[in-house]
């Protein structure tokens, strides 16, 4: 039997339909969605406004922080985005129950990551606006490359997402604080606001082991260099491919392991 049938974009909408009813009847969900993306630009816009004035690194292109700081709120909130909507089901000692329906584990992924582009969108749309309104700054000044690095932060925080799901799956919720924790631990290798080159070099190594690292340094060279670094998309994107490969790999690997182990109708108590 294929993961896929006819049937399955009716399922992937349903999950998909089941989390934007959720957040939209719920404001307190809706508001923590763009709270935190606009009080991290508000904060970072502050920040980078001081140090323009300090610098002549940041003083070559407004909008190096607040360009990492938003960017690196896309892949945050694509891998907690996705690891929120499963926990939701979690919470809800749902999981067992949606996963005894027709919906394939193929379908749930599919929808899962539906779910985390949704919340990423609505979270940091407002932002993006804000940011011209108080600092001037667009990031949409990036141009066609903005796609590509919107589209390989979030894949990469899928990857990262689901690996953690899986966590919980097999362990329980206790494993939740990896859904936090895993993303920060990456982030001085991603660059986010400072080059990777300035890290030493056994750790640029493990850099380049990160989609993220190339998209932060690409955000840089078209705002500093005012250049598409191709090389930097195309790497990102063949990690991407693998990190997600290793990501959806071990989320079924886990749920394997939790369905054999009689653990789906267990989670959440």
């Amino acid at each position: 039997m294929s993961i896929m049938d006819s049937g399955t974009p009716q399922r992937i909408v349903a999950v998909l339909l089941r989390h934007w009813y959720l957040i939209a009847g719920s404001w307190p969900r809706f508001l923590d969605l763009c709270y935190w993306p606009i009080v991290q630009m508000i904060l970072w816009g502050f920040i980078q406004t001081f140090l323009t004035m300090q610098s002549d690194y940041f003083a070559q292109a407004g909008g190096i922080l607040l360009g990492g700081v938003m960017l690196w709120d896309v892949l945050f909130r694509g891998q907690i985005g996705l690891a929120i909507s499963f926990f939701e089901e979690v919470y809800s000692r749902n999981l067992g129950h949606l996963l005894a329906t027709p919906l394939k584990i193929g379908e749930y992924i599919a929808a899962l990551m539906l779910v985390s582009l949704m919340r990423t969108v609505v979270g940091l749309f407002p932002a993006t606006l804000l940011a011209i309104w108080f600092f001037g700054f667009s990031l949409y000044s990036l141009g066609i490359s903005l796609a590509a690095f919107f589209f390989s932060l979030i894949a990469f925080g899928w990857a990262i997402g689901l690996f953690v799901a899986g966590l919980v799956l097999r362990y329980g919720l206790g494993a939740e604080s990896f859904a936090w924790a895993l993303i920060f631990a990456l982030a001085p290798l991603c660059g986010v606001y400072y080059p990777t080159s300035i890290l030493p070099a056994w750790v640029q190594v493990l850099s380049g082991l990160l989609p993220a690292s190339y998209i932060f340094n690409g955000m840089r060279a078209v705002l500093i260099d005012h250049v598409v670094r191709v090389d930097y998309l195309l790497a990102a994107t063949g990690l991407n491919i693998v990190w997600l490969a290793a990501g959806i790999a071990g989320f079924l690997i886990f749920h394997s392991q939790a369905r054999d182990r009689g653990m789906l109708l267990q989670l959440g108590e």
